[in-house]
């Protein structure tokens, strides 16, 4: 599979310069941070949240996991969770499940922004397979998508100190 065509159209559209790389097939944001010899703070992952206010798209770089408590403050939800296998292929039908791009706006979805990520002037994110990417700049991926920003992100090694409740993706 190439870029996601609505991506390819979105990019096109506002003439945003950027380029694609192809990988061999990686499912995690690490394996393609490896494969494509960037850094982890500058690979762009997202992971889709099911909340009480909706779904919302978390981006945050490769080197950082989800503070599920700081994220539902941020959204303003009551409850929040991993979104199913089954939302993922409904809501993002034309992509392969787990390489969604960062795009939420593309698909209606809101997308919220870890701060840590807007340190990068570029990023590298996934095109819509396993084995795609795409390299572009933050503040081009920012105007497109407008995302809300803020603090949600932990480290990974605090996180294996326990110091707040978050969950590898």
């Amino acid at each position: 599979m190439a870029i996601s065509a609505r991506l390819r159209g979105l990019l096109s559209k506002n003439r945003i310069r950027y380029t694609s790389h192809r990988h061999p097939t990686a499912y995690t944001a690490q394996e393609i941070a490896a494969a494509q010899h960037v850094s982890g703070k500058q690979l762009a992952k997202c992971v889709l949240v099911n909340t009480d206010k909706g779904f919302f798209l978390a981006v945050l770089p490769a080197v950082v996991l989800i503070d599920f408590a700081k994220l539902k403050t941020l959204v303003r939800a009551k409850k929040l969770k991993l979104a199913s296998e089954s939302d993922i292929k409904r809501l993002f039908p034309d992509v392969e499940v787990g390489a969604m791009s960062v795009f939420g706006n593309l698909y209606n979805v809101p997308t919220v922004v870890d701060k840590a990520l807007t340190a990068s002037e570029q990023i590298v994110c996934n095109a819509g397979s396993h084995t795609k990417t795409i390299t572009l700049r933050y503040r081009d991926f920012e105007t497109l998508v407008k995302p809300k920003v803020g603090t949600f992100g932990l480290p990974v090694g605090k996180a294996a100190k326990g110091k707040a409740k978050s969950k590898k993706t």
